[in-house]
């Protein structure tokens, strides 16, 4: 199992009301919300393995040399490298991280990437075990495969207890892609579509369905650039000068939409079984009673113990 930790901390941030708090009056919402959820995943999907994986950097240069657009509407007003943050999410994330290394469970970053290339690089590299993919960000729907192990997105986007679960055949056929290339279908329509939250502009005038509607039936994006530029009759003069005015665009968003699956993931433990009881009982128990953290911990750490 890898998780998108930051989604999940987000996620239980606005999920839970800020007065959950720590007796010195810390709000601790995220905290208790991503120590509930990361139970119930183990709980109910018994993973044998789990790395919660971390954003090094939100918004890496790479992506934003190529579209500088990228995720330029969250820049925080007082600092250009940071990312607009509630003041009370900030100090929490310190705290949940505390929780997982005393609890025992493996972290992974790559150094200047983000939590989707990490997860992208260890998907794509595993060859023993199958893998899920724990997220609210639909980017990731890129990465689902049946071969040479499964990769399955677990879709959280409506909350853990309306969870989807999306392998290539399911995706294909939400989205009307083509089941034996349905990852890549997903990322390349991701690109004429756009996406506001990223900063993606995508091809005017072309929507969701449209989009999965031209690469299905030209087979590639890249196909689909070649047909425009070819004057292919299969396409109408209007839709060959939407995609002939993004031309800029459509040869830069590919590799902003990409996950990097040759990001440097490095582990913050050798071994990223997930463990039969906490590694460190005491501490956890320290941190529960620092930051009134309650009932999560107890969650916690019996998820991990059954």
């Amino acid at each position: 199992m890898l998780v998108d930790s930051a989604g999940l901390w987000f996620r239980s941030y606005y999920a839970l009301p800020d007065s959950l708090t720590a007796p010195d009056g810390t709000p601790v919402n995220s905290v208790r919300g991503f120590c509930d959820m990361l139970a119930k995943l183990i709980t109910d999907r018994r993973p044998s393995r789990l790395v919660a994986c971390l954003d090094n950097d939100w918004r890496p240069q790479f992506r934003v040399d190529a579209l500088p657009s990228y995720k330029a509407h969250r820049v925080a007003e007082d600092d250009p490298d940071a990312e607009e943050v509630p003041d009370s999410l900030s100090p929490q994330v310190p705290v949940i991280l505390e929780v997982l290394d005393a609890a025992g469970i493996a972290t992974a970053e790559a150094e200047g990437y983000e939590a989707d290339d990490v997860i992208g690089a260890l998907a794509d590299r595993e060859e023993k075990d199958a893998v899920e993919v724990v997220t609210g960000d639909r980017d990731l729907f890129q990465l689902v495969r049946d071969r040479p192990t499964s990769v399955r997105v677990i879709y959280v986007g409506a909350g853990l207890a309306k969870a989807q679960d999306y392998g290539p055949a399911e995706l294909a056929d939400k989205y009307a892609l083509s089941a034996d290339r349905a990852g890549d279908d997903y990322a390349e329509m991701a690109v004429l579509r756009g996406d506001p939250s990223d900063g993606l502009p995508g091809v005017a005038g072309i929507g969701e369905k449209t989009a999965a509607k031209l690469i299905t039936q030209f087979g590639s994006l890249e196909a689909l650039l070649a047909a425009a530029d070819g004057g292919d009759s299969r396409l109408t003069p209007r839709v060959r000068g939407k995609l002939a005015d993004a031309a800029d665009y459509l040869a830069a968003a590919p590799s902003v939409v990409r996950v990097a699956r040759d990001a440097p993931v490095v582990m913050d433990r050798a071994d990223d079984a997930l463990p039969q009881s906490p590694v460190d009982i005491d501490r956890l128990r320290a941190l529960q009673q620092t930051w009134g953290l309650g009932a999560s911990i107890d969650r916690l750490i019996a998820a991990l113990s059954e």
